[in-house]
C-alpha cells in the first residue's frame, strides 16, 4: 500500500475511532527495521497532536504466525498493569473495512533503541549506566516470563511442542539462499533434538529479546519493550539463549556487527542478573543458545532468498549473510560438538 493511501485509510479511521470528524492525519511513514510492515502517524483532534505507531502484516499473506498481528495484541495485553515497559494498545482489530487486514496500534514513544556500534549514542553511556541497563533488560524479560498466559493470552494457543521448536525451521532452510553456509545445519538439528532440556519453564516469550528491541531514554532508563512479531508461548528460556547470542562475538562474522563488542556485561553476567530477577536456576541455557544461534542462522538465510527474490527489499541480509556459518558453528559448540 502506498503511503498517499495509507493516510487516507489512516484519516478515516482516526476520525472513527476518535469520533471527531475534524481531525486531521499528517506525518505518515514507515518506520525502520527488518521485518513486518510498521507506521507512524499524528492525528491532530481538538487542538492536540498525538503520535500512534500502526502495525500491519505483509500484504498478500495468510494472516497466520509472525502475520497475525493480533498475536502481539494479545501478548501486550497479558503484560498490561504489570512492571514491564511497553507500548499500551490503543485500537485493534481483524475489521478489513480500515485497511484490508488485522492491526493494531498503539501510542509512538520517545526514546531510541540500545544502539552500541562504534558510533552509536549507547557507546558513550558510562559503564554505571550500561549495566543498569542490562539489569532493567533482564528484569524485564524475567517480568515477561513471570505473566500469567493461561486466561490473559489464550488467543497466542497452547504451548508448541518441544521438538517442533527444533522441527519448525526445516522448511525454511530448504527454502533459504546460500545453503552452503548452513552446512551444519542437520548437524545442529539432530543434536538438539537429541538433548532437549527436561520440564522447561512454560509461559509468553517476546522471540526476539534483543538491544535492537529495547528502547530506552537517553539516561539507560528502559522505556518499553518493542517488536514482539515472534511471540509466542512455550519454554521461556527461548529468550535468554536468544539474547546471549546477541551479545556474544564469537557467534557472529559479518562486518560491523557490534554483537558482544565488550560494552555490556558477558552472557554469564547477563543469565546471573536474569536469575536474580525470576528468582530460579534457568537450567540448560547453553541448548537455548544453541537453538537461537540455529533459529538466527535460518531466519537469515530464509530473508536472504526474500530480498534476493524482490519478495521483501532489504539489503541488511547481504551484510549478515557472513555469519550464517559463524551462527551454525557456534550453536554446535554450546552442544558439545
Amino acid at each position: 500500500m502506498e503511503l498517499d493511501e495509507l493516510a487516507g485509510r489512516v484519516q478515516i479511521f482516526a476520525r472513527e475511532q476518535l469520533r471527531d470528524p475534524a481531525a486531521l492525519v499528517s506525518g505518515v511513514e514507515k518506520t525502520a527495521g527488518h521485518a513486518g510492515f510498521s507506521y507512524f502517524f499524528d492525528v491532530t483532534s481538538n487542538g492536540r497532536t498525538t503520535s500512534y505507531f500502526l502495525r500491519l502484516p505483509p500484504p498478500g499473506v495468510k494472516f497466520e504466525g509472525t502475520a497475525d498481528v493480533l498475536r502481539q495484541v494479545a501478548a501486550l495485553s497479558a503484560i498490561e498493569g504489570s512492571a514491564v515497559p511497553h507500548a499500551r494498545v490503543v485500537w485493534s482489530g481483524d475489521d478489513p473495512r480500515w485497511f484490508g487486514s488485522p492491526y493494531f496500534v498503539t501510542f509512538k514513544l520517545p526514546g531510541n533503541i540500545m544502539l552500541l556500534g562504534p558510533n552509536d549514542w549507547g557507546t558513550a553511556l558510562p559503564l554505571a549506566a550500561r549495566r543498569h541497563a542490562a539489569e532493567q533488560a533482564m528484569a524485564a524479560l524475567a517480568g515477561i516470563h513471570r505473566a500469567e498466559w493461561r486466561e490473559k493470552a489464550a488467543y497466542l494457543g497452547p504451548p508448541r511442542p518441544f521438538d517442533a521448536d527444533v522441527t519448525h525451521w526445516d522448511r525454511f532452510y530448504e527454502r533459504s539462499a546460500e545453503q552452503e553456509l548452513l552446512a551444519l545445519f542437520p548437524e545442529v538439528r539432530d543434536r538438539l533434538l537429541a538433548r532437549m532440556p527436561a520440564n522447561p519453564h512454560v509461559g509468553i516469550f517476546h522471540g526476539d529479546f534483543q538491544w535492537a528491541n529495547l528502547l530506552y531514554a537517553p539516561d539507560a532508563a528502559l522505556l518499553a519493550v518493542i517488536d514482539w512479531e515472534l511471540c509466542g508461548v512455550g519454554a521461556t528460556l527461548n529468550d535468554l539463549g536468544w539474547f546471549q547470542v546477541f551479545n556474544d562475538a564469537r557467534a557472529w562474522a559479518h562486518e560491523g556487527s557490534g554483537y558482544g563488542n565488550g560494552l555490556m556485561p558477558p552472557i554469564d553476567e547477563l543469565e546471573a542478573m536474569y536469575v536474580k530477577a525470576f528468582g530460579a536456576d534457568p537450567g540448560d541455557v547453553a541448548w537455548y543458545r544453541a537453538l537461537a544461534a540455529y533459529k538466527f542462522a535460518v531466519i537469515s538465510g530464509f530473508n536472504l532468498m526474500l530480498h534476493r527474490r524482490g519478495k521483501r527489499d532489504d539489503p541488511h541480509w547481504e551484510v549478515l549473510k557472513p555469519s550464517m556459518r559463524s551462527l551454525m558453528s557456534y550453536a554446535l559448540s554450546n552442544l558439545g560438538g
